[in-house]
């Protein structure tokens, strides 16, 4: 999942980074380079407190909708790519029983799109969880 991140600076080397999609998720670094490298940590660390709360993860919103809030007004935005799979939980087997034509249906989606059935529904379920 990549998140959008805005970066400030006050001397050009120093940034601090902020994480819109997850309130309160903050982080910084000596470089650029460096300041990103700690927001995947920092993003981690509050995916981890939100789902041992219970709380579900936020779907990340495009960077033009962050873009109108004046807090991130002299930012450098950047997207950081989140592996969330930790998060999801145990993958479970189970049966389902469908309509042959709402299989038909999903397996003609599936194909047009480059995936298999069994990767369009885990692809499917993964985004009703969001």
């Amino acid at each position: 999942m990549r998140f959008p991140v805005v970066l400030h600076t006050d001397d050009g080397v120093r940034f601090g980074v902020t994480v819109p999609d997850l309130p309160g998720c903050y982080s910084a670094g000596d470089t650029f380079d460096a300041a990103l490298d700690s927001v995947l940590e920092a993003i981690d660390l509050h995916l981890e407190g939100l789902t041992e709360d219970g709380a579900d993860i936020p779907i990340p919103r495009p960077i033009a909708e962050h873009r109108t809030n004046h807090d991130f007004a002299d930012g450098v935005w950047a997207a950081v790519d989140v592996d969330i799979s930790r998060f999801e939980g145990r993958s479970e087997k189970i049966n389902i029983t469908l309509p042959r034509r709402l299989l038909a249906k999903i397996d003609s989606y599936a194909n047009a799109h480059g995936k298999s059935r069994s990767g369009f529904l885990a692809e499917a379920a993964r985004a009703a969880m969001r």
